[in-house]
């Protein structure tokens, strides 16, 4: 089962701020994050993010004189757990903290937590029975994405982040409002659709040092955030995506890396073309995308010669330059290669 743990935040009348509850436990790294990025903003009751290999959810609710839970104005109920699916946490945040308002008790919160780890749902009067299956992310995550949106957003500098994204490049997307972030930074890993989701994805971003440490070790991330000060941290980032501003940045060091080729130009004008087809639907988009994409990868593959081994093919910088590519296709190629873990 993929749910780590429960916890609950509690706000008192007085503002005072109270960690209330934990099931089965947590780590004080993980309770320093939360109360970090527990704002209690009622106006934006659900929020997401990422730490190291685990998820974590917030779900904030107001507590109301007809409650069960004297002298407490509002309550975090965070949940964490080894998977990306902002729609099946927050249904489940949603059925957790209404069982706390009305009972003030977090042993029925417990029941149900247990409920859905062992049998993979719950049931209470008020929502009936929740099914974690019915929140399948194969099923769900085309309908929630907004890849046409961002296509029509950049127009043809689209190529810029597909490319990126393509060659696991270091990929930065900035807002300022952090549903805004939210509700967006999620579409980038569709125009992949062919690489796990969240493989490298951090939606939420905080410039603290136990959050930028997890990104130092690695190649290749997108990551959201929300502070005006990463739009400076070229360290941080190959390509920055200023949502705000509708800016594509690439940063100096990896210009030569996202070089354009003929091959750059034509899917970017096939990216802008398939975003003005009103007779597609979003889950098409995305699927065209995908197969524009796997004819780049398959024709990488027609390139690859046997290895020493002699029982898989891979691609090799000898077979690559045999063919006479130009500098800036053959360093594509290359760099494509070892994204898919195809170069030898």
């Amino acid at each position: 089962m993929d749910l780590l743990s429960c916890n609950i935040i509690e706000k008192d009348c007085n503002n005072d701020i109270l960690w209330a509850w934990t099931y089965p436990s947590i780590r004080d790294v993980q309770k320093t994050l939360i109360l970090r990025k527990c704002s209690f903003d009622l106006a934006h009751p659900f929020l997401y993010g990422r730490y190291r290999n685990e998820w974590f959810y917030i779900s904030c609710t107001e507590v109301f004189e007809s409650d069960c839970l004297r002298g407490v104005k509002q309550f975090a109920l965070v949940v964490w757990s080894r998977d990306f699916n902002p729609e099946k946490y927050e249904t489940l945040c949603r059925i957790l903290s209404k069982t706390y308002c009305k009972t003030g008790n977090p042993a029925m919160l417990l029941k149900l937590f247990l409920s859905v780890i062992t049998r993979g749902a719950c049931t209470t009067e008020e929502n009936g029975t929740y099914f974690t299956k019915d929140f399948e992310r194969n099923s769900i995550q085309n309908n929630t994405t907004m890849v046409r949106d961002l296509i029509k957003l950049f127009g043809l500098q689209t190529i810029v982040i597909y490319t990126a994204l393509l060659l696991k490049k270091r990929l930065v997307v900035y807002h300022h409002s952090l549903p805004h972030l939210l509700k967006w930074v999620h579409t980038f890993p569709a125009l992949m659709a062919h690489r796990p989701e969240a493989e490298l994805l951090y939606p939420w971003l905080d410039l603290c040092p136990d959050e930028i440490d997890q990104l130092i070790s690695s190649q290749s991330y997108i990551v959201g955030c929300s502070d005006s000060r990463i739009l400076s941290r070229v360290d941080l980032f190959d390509v920055l995506v200023n949502l705000p501003a509708q800016e594509i940045t690439i940063a100096p060091h990896a210009k030569e890396s996202l070089s354009m080729t003929k091959a750059h130009k034509e899917i970017a004008l096939f990216l802008v073309q398939l975003a003005e087809r009103e007779d597609l639907a979003e889950p098409q988009i995305v699927s065209e995308v995908a197969d524009k994409t796997q004819e780049l990868v398959a024709h990488l593959r027609s390139l690859a010669t046997e290895v020493s081994s002699g029982d898989k093919k891979a691609v090799t910088v000898e077979s690559i330059r045999l063919k006479k590519f130009s500098p800036a296709v053959e360093n594509f190629l290359l760099q494509l290669a070892l994204a898919e873990n195809l170069l030898a």
